[in-house]
């Protein structure tokens, strides 16, 4: 998706759209990870997939307050991907054939059991059994040197193998059971206490490793069923709770982890006929095991005058540990020089409210404003620690998200980075200062010299990077608006982030005059007349905004009562209409600050020619009931 939009973009607009002689199309050669976009168009790619769900839930009651629910669940996908790329697209041509299928089954036992006394006393209870699998396979092949265009991905012997590394399968599958136990207690009708513990046990954990043992247990009280504020008509709820428990997370293992891989390293001859060499491709780790998280929360709930006023709020902090990474190991004693181990540590905080006020509400009048912050900060603590009497340690700058394109081919290109002892995910960039003029009349960027050594060092770990904000949201707001008048209603959706910033990688690509002819430029890329690909502070803006998410105006009509009575009578009618993405307030200079903040992968925080620009829906919807 990033090469379309970024060829849509940047390619010289001043080649014709029409097939050269060779029945390709024209560009410069020197005009990398870019294609001309009505190329682009002849590449195919199809995905065809099927997927089927089916479950069943039978609930008995038992008597005595007991009751029984067994559950079943089966999920079928199957997925077949086809790519191909034209000669004048990809070199020599190339087509790709994939196809994958998932069989995933669940089955659970639950009990709960109910019971009340007449003295307020209130008491649930669940026993929970379950077990779960997985079971995927998969198949692709990858063929280049095409003989001819004109079978696209459907015959692929026009082609040759690339032999050993050109196909593969694959087979993975798992299985979890699962038990879990839970109590609740409510004593005088205020003051109820939970406790609940489950195990679970996975396949894809290491021997010996396999089971976690997870336990939790919570407080609440009731404060308004006190008799000392029962009688207080302006207090409708006071509700105060707390809790601690322990969770456990295996998304990042892989089924087969802890077990050592053999994987195709080359060909070598054997009697004279090709064969394939098998390696070691990764470290066996009869240690693996589960990722934990501690979590302790306290909140409070109000409501006044009738809960026209409702107020909450929470405080959340969690600390997690055996946290999985991939460490360099030692080769000896080690035989592979990667292995996937738990030892890092992280903490979580955050703040939550919530406020609801049902500001007006009369007959002909209701006002209603509701809305959450929320504010939120991580800190990665370490990844280091000792594995077996060994001491691994992970880099201190380990690079998340860059930019990449016109004119940068690596080298200094990194821009988020996880880095110990702060947030993860944080901008770590040479300082800009401005831009200076060369003797040829080119402006480039001034980089400072932060540790005054007398030179500029754009590397990792130098003295000349800083760590200047981070990619993801302090606060995220979300807020509801809605006003009615007779039979006339008007909603508002907003929501927001704050406290983040985001590096602009398409300015600072589509801002190099450094880039023509090879590239397009954006308007006013003359002006400032930059001739600079360095990658620094320049580019890193505050990426606060403020959505206007939905906005729906409305008109209701309700017959009155003896109106529906009658025979083919409307019994409500209801118009609409509905604007999403209305618009959005921010100071950010590109196409949209609503890029990827959340999700620690290679597109946090960097806008980078990657984005779809948000585009705006309107629909009108008509209700009609009889």
């Amino acid at each position: 998706m990033q090469k379309t939009f970024y060829s849509a973009a940047a390619f010289n607009p001043t080649f014709p759209n029409e097939r050269n002689a060779s029945g390709g199309y024209s560009g410069y050669a020197d005009a990398s990870q870019i294609s001309h976009p009505m190329g682009l168009l002849d590449i195919q790619k199809h995905n065809e997939a099927m997927y089927f769900n089916t479950h069943l839930r039978i609930k008995g009651d038992i008597g005595y307050g007991l009751t029984a629910a067994i559950y079943g669940s089966y999920s079928y996908d199957a997925d077949d991907e086809s790519h191909f790329y034209p000669t004048y697209m990809e070199s020599t041509g190339k087509v790709y054939r994939e196809a994958g299928k998932s069989h995933v089954w669940l089955t659970n036992l639950v009990l709960h059991y109910d019971h009340d006394w007449e003295s307020g006393h209130h008491i649930e209870a669940d026993v929970l059994g379950e077990l779960q699998g997985k079971h995927l396979t998969g198949f692709h092949t990858t063929i280049n040197r095409l003989a001819s265009n004109a079978y696209g991905y459907d015959n692929i012997s026009v082609g040759a193998l690339r032999l050993w590394d050109g196909s593969g399968s694959s087979y993975e599958q798992q299985r979890m059971a699962s038990v879990m136990g839970r109590v609740s207690y409510t004593a005088l009708g205020r003051y109820t206490f939970t406790i609940a513990a489950r195990g679970d046990a996975s396949s894809v954990a290491a021997k010996g490793h396999k089971w976690g043992f997870f336990p939790s247990a919570n407080i609440a009280w009731n404060m308004k069923n006190e008799s000392w504020l029962r009688d207080e008509e302006w207090l409708t709820r006071l509700n105060i709770r707390a809790g601690w428990g322990l969770s456990g997370n295996l998304g990042g293992i892989a089924a087969y982890q802890s077990l050592r891989l053999m994987t195709p390293t080359g060909i070598t001859e054997s009697e004279g006929l090709p064969d394939v060499i098998l390696g070691i491709a990764r470290n066996e780790n009869p240690n693996l095991t589960w990722e934990k998280t501690q979590t302790a929360n306290v909140g409070m709930e109000w409501g006044f005058w009738h809960n026209r006023v409702v107020l909450t709020a929470d405080y959340y902090y969690s600390y997690i540990y055996d946290m999985l990474y991939n460490y360099t190991m030692p080769v000896p004693p080690f035989i592979y020089d990667k292995m996937l181990a738990n030892l890092g540590k992280m903490q979580n905080q955050g703040v939550e409210i919530g406020f609801g006020l049902a500001a007006v509400k009369t007959r002909d009048w209701d006002l209603n404003i509701g809305f959450n912050l929320t504010w939120q900060q991580n800190k990665l603590l370490s990844l280091n620690g000792y594995y077996e009497n060994e001491y691994l340690t992970a880099p201190t700058y380990t690079p998340i998200a860059s930019v990449n394109g016109a004119g940068l081919h690596g080298g200094n290109t990194d821009v988020v980075y996880q880095i110990p002892g702060y947030s993860l995910g944080v901008f770590y960039l040479p300082h800009c200062t401005g831009l200076t003029t060369t003797s040829t009349g080119e402006r480039v960027y001034e980089i400072e010299d932060l540790d005054g050594d007398g030179f500029v060092d754009l590397s990792d770990g130098s003295g000349d990077r800083r760590v200047c904000g981070q990619a993801t949201p302090k606060v995220l707001l979300g807020s509801n608006i809605s006003v009615r008048y007779k039979q006339f209603d008007l909603s508002i959706q907003l929501n927001g982030a704050f406290g983040h910033k985001i590096y602009n990688g398409t300015a600072l690509s589509y801002m190099n005059m450094g880039s023509m002819p090879y590239y397009n430029v954006m308007q006013g890329a003359a002006e400032r007349n930059i001739d600079d690909l360095t990658v620094t502070d320049y580019w890193l803006e505050r990426g606060d905004y403020l959505n206007i998410d939905y906005l729906t105006l409305g008109w209701t009509y309700q017959p009155s009562e003896a109106a529906r009575q009658r025979k083919y009578q409307l019994s409500g009618l209801r118009l609409s209409v509905s604007v999403n993405n209305l618009a959005t307030i921010t100071s950010y200079s590109g196409l949209t600050p609503i890029i990827n903040s959340t999700v620690i992968n290679n597109t946090l925080g960097v806008d980078d020619k990657r984005s779809y620009p948000v585009s705006r829906t309107y629909s009108l919807s008509l209700q009609i009931q009889f």
